[in-house]
């Protein structure tokens, strides 16, 4: 497996629990705010981690690290993933999956042999808006299937979206509110920005303000201010 990152040590990327983070390289989306370009545009592509360091790290930290989690990128791009998952499982840590919802017969297949524990998984925009925000052609039925896999999967699940002003507004939210109505988690969180995103035109843009937050707020379970 591709592996673009390794963080040994994290406790917000997996709720309630010490994990680690794994960051697959290569992603079929090219969200404009994406601040891990490196993951994402072949061109930027460091060496990759090599996956038995990955693995002697985490035999060595068994009984400290309570999770693993499996970002990109796009995990589901990764054609072993699935055997990747089973040898870290076989560890004893729990897993949790990040993805972006366009592969959802992949994601089922996951799901299905047992190996993860908790899935995340990003809303980018309304459907109607889905291309514009991903930068590419997206079948938004796969969008739908997945979201309707995630939540009758019986797992541990959270939806997300992350907001840009000049991209997508209170309406936006509603809409998407709307999609995933009757999921247990929500969580919206604001784009702080910086200078390492795709798209740097969006540097710089208006943020939300305090009453905007509130707002946000009030769509959600959970309102996430960038830091």
């Amino acid at each position: 497996m591709r592996i673009g990152g390794f963080q040994r040590f994290s406790v917000i990327d997996y709720p309630g629990k010490i994990a680690s983070v794994i960051f697959t390289q290569g992603c079929n989306f090219r969200c404009p705010y994406c601040h891990n370009p490196e993951l994402v545009i072949p061109q930027m592509y460091g060496e990759p981690v090599h996956e038995e360091d990955v693995f002697d790290f985490l035999k060595r930290r068994k009984g400290m690290l309570e999770g693993v989690v499996v970002t990109g990128g796009e995990p589901l791009l990764q054609k072993d993933l699935l055997s990747f998952l089973g040898n870290v499982k076989k560890m004893g840590y729990a897993l949790k999956l990040d993805t972006n919802g366009s592969f959802p017969e992949r994601l089922k297949n996951i799901i299905d042999s047992g190996f993860i524990d908790y899935i995340a998984m990003d809303i980018k925009a309304p459907l109607e808006k889905y291309g514009f925000i991903s930068g590419v052609k997206v079948d938004t039925e796969n969008i739908k299937r997945s979201i309707r896999i995630i939540m009758h999967s019986n797992l541990d699940y959270q939806f997300r979206t992350t907001v840009v002003k000049s991209l997508l507004n209170i309406e936006d939210l509603k809409q998407i509110r709307e999609l995933i109505k009757g999921v247990r988690s929500y969580v919206v969180q604001e784009f702080k920005f910086n200078s390492k995103i795709i798209d740097n035109s969006l540097i710089n843009r208006a943020e939300y303000g305090e009453r905007e937050k509130q707002k946000l707020l009030n769509l959600t379970t959970n309102f996430i201010q960038g830091g």
